[in-house]
């Protein structure tokens, strides 16, 4: 992979701000469970709460390849900061820039980019999680607008955020996709759910009581919202992928650091054939992912605008898309494990970051889509181009 020095650049400016504004109060964090607010001003600050937001809106349209550099480096010092970060920067701009009317956009982009509002994305349900088809919460026409009811689970910002893109059932119609203001009188959020890893990122159940939302909130075509949603899927694992890289990366820096230090039978343990073996896995994982992840990234900006077409079989981006996730979630997953066992007794302690870092890893391969179901795009994709060719 070769990065231009404008991209290299922004990658340096975003692992300094990780370094030193982030990593020093991950554990806190996590043991909070809790992001304050001044880290969103300070991401702000830097452009980083509207990096793929086009620059009339205030955004620093950033390329996909760039933008998954920045997620790489705030999830090497805090996968949840980046979560909250890649699900306000990926998904919701993503889907009004594409079907967002004019006015929406005017409305929403601006305030998205400034970070004066922190964006959430609602889909799945406590029954509809992998079956995004099986949602529940309804949309009903009402004298000057639409009514949602019904509940949205697992949703990241859902509490704090000031827009969310929320997906409800428009009856006879298909799903609809919607601009909801978390102050309408009407939508509650649950209390936070108490989760494995990704302990500081905000994740809450949220309640829809014939929340009133005017036409203005309907995005694009009634009826079309599933499919807009599936749409943005292909962003957000692409985003996760980078977070898993970022996890990855981190165990591994760990791991080696740790190696060099710690001595067993008069040796650091960095001296032992089995402790090289695990750190040059580790190392070929990662690049391996690091690869695929960027290659979706240039293939999907390459495909916005006009470079290629979306493909067949497993180039189909969609599932390149989740053999990207799939590689750098399971990465991920193999890195931490493999950083808590060369810490041994030390990396099954709270005290140590690697326990955290496999907390986070199990995250990738869940959210946004479980290993099983990437396996399921794959296999589909692969199988479809077969029988039409």
């Amino acid at each position: 992979m070769t990065f231009t020095a404008e991209q290299l650049e922004i990658r340096a400016l975003a692992r300094d701000f990780a370094a030193n504004e982030i990593a020093p109060h991950s554990e806190a964090w996590d043991a909070q469970r809790a992001l304050p607010e001044e880290l969103f001003r300070s991401l702000a600050e830097l452009g980083f709460m509207g990096m793929r937001i086009p620059e009339e809106y205030g955004g620093l349209d950033l390329d996909l390849p760039t933008y998954l550099l920045v997620l790489e480096e705030i999830a090497r010092a805090d996968a949840s900061v980046a979560l909250s970060v890649a699900i306000h920067n990926g998904p919701v701009p993503a889907l009004l820039m594409a079907y967002g009317s004019a006015e929406q956009k005017a409305a929403w982009l601006p305030r998205l980019a400034s970070g004066e509002l922190l964006g959430a994305f609602a889909l799945s349900e406590a029954d509809a999680g992998s079956d995004a088809r099986a949602l529940e919460a309804t949309a009903t026409r009402g004298d000057d607008g639409w009514l949602l009811s019904g509940s949205k689970a697992w949703v990241t910002n859902g509490d704090r955020a000031g827009l969310v893109v929320l997906f409800a059932r428009i009856p006879d119609h298909g799903v609809g996709c919607f601009l909801v203001d978390p102050t309408t009188e009407g939508y509650s959020a649950g209390e936070r759910v108490t989760t494995m890893g990704h302990r500081a990122s905000e994740t809450v159940t949220v309640e829809l009581d014939d929340v009133r939302v005017p036409d203005v909130g309907l995005v694009g075509e009634a009826g079309r919202g599933l499919s807009y949603a599936m749409e943005s899927l292909v962003l957000g694992r692409t985003g996760i992928a980078a977070q898993a890289l970022g996890i990855a990366g981190a165990a591994l820096e760990h791991a080696t650091r740790y190696a060099l230090e710690r001595e067993q039978f008069g040796r650091a343990l960095a001296d032992f054939g089995a402790t090289q073996a695990k750190l040059a896995n580790m190392a070929a994982r990662i690049s391996g992912a690091r690869a695929a992840v960027h290659e979706v990234g240039r293939r999907l900006d390459a495909c916005r605008n006009g470079g290629v077409d979306v493909g067949t079989g497993s180039e189909d981006l969609g599932a390149r898309a989740a053999g990207a996730k799939l590689l750098a979630s399971e990465t991920a997953m193999y890195a931490a494990d493999e950083a808590v066992q060369i810490f041994g007794g030390y990396g099954y302690m709270r005290d140590y970051p690697v326990e955290r870092l496999m907390r986070d890893a199990k995250g990738t391969e869940i959210f946004e889509g479980t290993s099983e179901i990437m396996r399921v795009v794959i296999a589909r994709a692969i199988l479809q181009a077969a029988r039409e060719s």
